[in-house]
């Protein structure tokens, strides 16, 4: 593991240093003409899935090539499991991976043994499916904490990620890099785990929910969930150069047209902004930073300009509340599946040849 001291949430005026760090001269063309992206993965537990359809619909296209990948929670295990498989067989490896990894952690395809029997015990996990998990955290975990009703920290997503992932493969790859967030209990500061510190422990703490599992411990710090302080992070990006053109997978809705009324819609809309802030401060901050070179009030040898782009999981989960996150079952996820590739392809046919060339995502307009 890197001994590399946690980073600071991404301020204004550090993600500036870091754009203007990160500029580097510009990349040549891919000798089989693919166009270079960076790759952002939001958390969003069970609806992860849609990121998985639009990375399988990237894939099976063939016209792009990831610099680097930045996830958090269900980010960094759809992050890792596409590295993993791109580095051991390429994009047709990389989509069987997905594809292995999302039915190995469904309620059918699920993990045997004592963890399937722990999480079935206390939390009717997998075989209740008309059964509101997220309700039950809600309300059952305001009296016990997971250091009591799971005192043997069970946790059948790092089980699975073991078996599935080679992680020394994964280290050893140069391209895609990868940036993987989980949030410092002690300090609340961001920790981005790069390519060389990828473990099974890493993505375990990058989606370490409080309310269920015991903090994740390494080198000597706890960890939860990443999506607190970077869902996911960008700041990673620059530096150290590489694509300029970050494709943003949003599955955490900005806007609710309704205004939540009951506790358990206004705890999930709570929920919803707390792992949206991160991110918006970081938008802001690049949109910042455009501006001010294109109003020449920046030196262009110094920073860079970043086009955003961005594929949104609002229509094909504007009928699922926040409680969904946790429907395991394989149903919803070839559902969000297979809108996540409808969603990736649409925005192939309408935005590949922007790539390299323009911004797609306004982010004035979108966020400020």
């Amino acid at each position: 593991m890197s001994d590399a001291p946690d980073k600071p949430a991404g301020s204004l005026a550090g993600v500036a240093r870091r754009i203007r760090d990160a500029v580097q001269p510009a990349r040549k063309a891919a000798p089989d003409n693919r166009k270079h992206i960076d790759l952002a993965l939001q958390g969003g537990g069970a609806h992860g899935a849609f990121t998985w359809g639009v990375l399988d619909a990237l894939l099976e296209d063939g016209r792009l090539a990831f610099d680097a990948i930045s996830g958090t929670s269900a980010g960094a295990m759809n992050a890792v499991a596409l590295a993993d498989g791109l580095t051991r067989g390429g994009p047709e490896r990389a989509r069987e991976q997905l594809h292995t990894f999302w039915r190995a952690i469904s309620r059918e395809g699920g993990p045997l043994g004592a963890a399937d029997d722990v999480l079935d015990r206390l939390l009717g996990f997998w075989q209740m499916p008309t059964f509101s998990p997220f309700t039950f955290f809600r309300r059952f975990t305001g009296f016990v904490s997971p250091y009591a009703i799971n005192p043997l920290n069970i946790n059948p997503l790092k089980d699975v990620i073991e078996k599935l992932i080679d992680f020394e493969a994964v280290r050893a790859c140069n391209q895609p890099r990868l940036f993987i967030s989980a949030t410092n209990v002690r300090n609340g500061k961001i920790r981005v785990f790069d390519s060389n510190d990828v473990t099974a422990e890493a993505i375990a703490a990058s989606a370490c929910l409080p309310y269920l599992f015991q903090a994740v411990e390494i080198d000597g710090e706890a960890y939860w969930d990443g999506g607190y302080m970077g869902n996911p992070a960008l700041f990673p990006f620059f530096d150290g150069g590489g694509a300029q053109d970050i494709l943003l997978v949003q599955i955490n809705p900005v806007e609710r047209s309704d205004v939540p009324r009951t506790a358990t819609a206004i705890v999930e809309r709570v929920s919803e902004i707390t792992f949206n802030a991160s991110l918006l401060r970081e938008l802001r901050a690049i949109d910042f930073v455009n501006r001010m070179l294109a109003e020449k009030r920046l030196d262009p040898t110094r920073y860079r300009h970043n086009r955003l782009h961005r594929i949104d999981a609002g229509a094909a989960l504007a009928h699922h509340t926040a409680g969904t996150k946790l429907d395991t079952s394989w149903r919803f996820f070839e559902e969000l599946r297979d809108a996540g590739r409808t969603a990736a392809k649409d925005w192939l046919a309408d935005h590949f040849d922007d790539i390299g060339v323009r911004a797609t995502l306004d982010l004035r307009h979108e966020f400020m």
